[in-house]
């Protein structure tokens, strides 16, 4: 099968008929190639390889990963800056080490590091992200290779991904992902949701007593160099849709119609329900499963084992139903390109992304219960057409449509506009 190419956008660099790129602009023009630092999590590795992707480069990409310690006492330490955590790991392990049985008594256990990172993504070794590695690899093929892109996602890998632009900024643009809460000039490009502003709006002012205000970021409205996006990036655009139905045609086209799919997450920080929100979805859905032809149901890692229990002992011999357990393969990619409608409970901002990306009716479960910036987010879903809330008196036989959420493509589109700012290109 031939890579997929993405259409250029409007106004970007055409390459001169059968002339190689370096005698065209010069090696030193040319991206060729990505790194990614990711942080283990999928959601947000994800959205890093969605941008490569888009940008042309996921046959050119190398996955870095940064890790932390885990259990014991390590759980109270992830609020500090990974190299800061490791630093005091380190002594913590060199002081009580002589005594395994203090430590697993007093601590419980204190986790070395993993060796291994992004199983999650589907790679089967990742290395370690090393400041000075990456750095040295820039710079020392640069004159071969070109500038290199550098793409990371997520808290733990703001510090690795701003060294690395300190140390080689006229070899690298460094993309960051997920608002780095302060000193957004450290990045040549920082990509984050609208709802991550949310704190500067006049309804957040109001919920927050002023002498709290200065220590909630951010402070200051979005800068040039910000790209704003409505909800996550990912991997999933009409190509790779046309690709999954074929792959699952087997499975998928036999079923009855209309196919709902149906996926639950887990509580979090701005969205908390346990097996209330799974009662409430458990009645509704009862409701409406005479308009539906077949039903699939998909757990998340976040969702806790009292609710999926629930969901299984309520639904799990219903002849319309079937709940996948967790073995491979995963059919997310199945459902996404052959479901009819879907229904997401409100916590899962990627789950939600990756459904309004199809066009396909979607309806919430439990938006109700979201607060902060999540509650913004679910308002500009609305405001645009893209969800609906469920409610249980739905007809599911009923289709209804929208402009699909394109965030990935529209964030390639400026990374390639502020290279070209630069001077630089992507290898097409």
């Amino acid at each position: 099968m031939k890579p997929i190419r993405l259409p250029e956008p409007p106004g970007s660099p055409k390459r001169m008929g059968g002339v190689p790129d370096i005698f065209e602009t010069g090696v030193y023009d040319v991206v060729r190639r990505a790194v990614i630092i990711g942080n283990g999590f999928p959601a947000s590795e994800n959205q890093s390889m969605g941008l490569v992707r888009a940008l042309g480069l996921s046959d050119k990409q190398t996955l870095y990963g940064v890790t932390r310690p885990t259990g014991g006492i390590n759980e109270w330490l992830h609020w500090l800056p990974v190299s800061i955590h490791k630093k005091l790991y380190f002594i913590i392990s060199r002081i009580y080490g002589y005594s395994n049985y203090f430590i697993s008594r007093r601590w419980r256990k204190l986790s070395h590091l993993p060796a291994r990172n992004g199983a999650g993504v589907g790679l089967s070794s990742v290395l370690e992200a090393d400041v000075k590695s990456i750095v040295k690899m820039a710079k020392d093929t640069f004159e071969k290779d070109g500038p290199l892109l550098v793409v990371a996602s997520g808290r733990d890998t703001i510090s690795i991904a701003s060294s690395i632009k300190r140390l080689a900024s006229d070899n690298v643009f460094v993309v960051q992902i997920q608002h780095p809460r302060s000193h957004l000039d450290r990045f040549d490009m920082v990509i984050a949701p609208k709802h991550d502003y949310y704190s500067l709006t006049p309804k957040a002012q109001e919920q927050v007593p002023r002498f709290l205000r200065k220590w909630i970021t951010p402070h200051e409205p979005p800068g040039d160099h910000v790209v704003l996006t409505v909800g996550a990036l990912h991997q999933i655009d009409s190509a790779v849709l046309r690709t999954e139905a074929n792959a699952w045609h087997h499975e998928f086209a036999p079923l009855p119609k209309p196919l709902l799919v149906v996926n639950i997450g887990g509580p979090t920080r701005y969205c908390r329900y346990s097996t209330d929100l799974a009662k409430q979805l458990i009645a509704s859905l009862h409701n409406v499963l005479s308009s539906c032809g077949s039903v699939r149901i998909s757990f998340s890692r976040r969702t806790s084992e009292k609710v999926s229990k629930l969901v299984i002992k309520e639904l799990g011999t219903h002849p319309k139903i079937y709940i996948w357990d967790g073995e491979e393969p995963n059919p997310h990619l199945g459902h996404l390109a052959w479901a009819d409608s879907f229904i997401i409970t409100a916590d899962s901002v990627s789950m939600l992304s990756e459904a309004c990306s199809t066009g396909k009716p979607v309806y919430v479960a439990g938006a109700e219960r979201c607060t902060w910036k999540l509650m913004e987010f679910h308002k500009k879903l609305r405001e645009r057409g893209m969800v609906r809330p469920f409610t249980g008196l739905e007809d599911m036989s009923e289709t209804w449509g929208y402009p699909p959420l394109n965030d990935t493509a529209e964030a390639a589109s400026r990374v390639r506009k502020a290279l070209g700012e630069r001077g630089w290109r992507i290898q097409p």
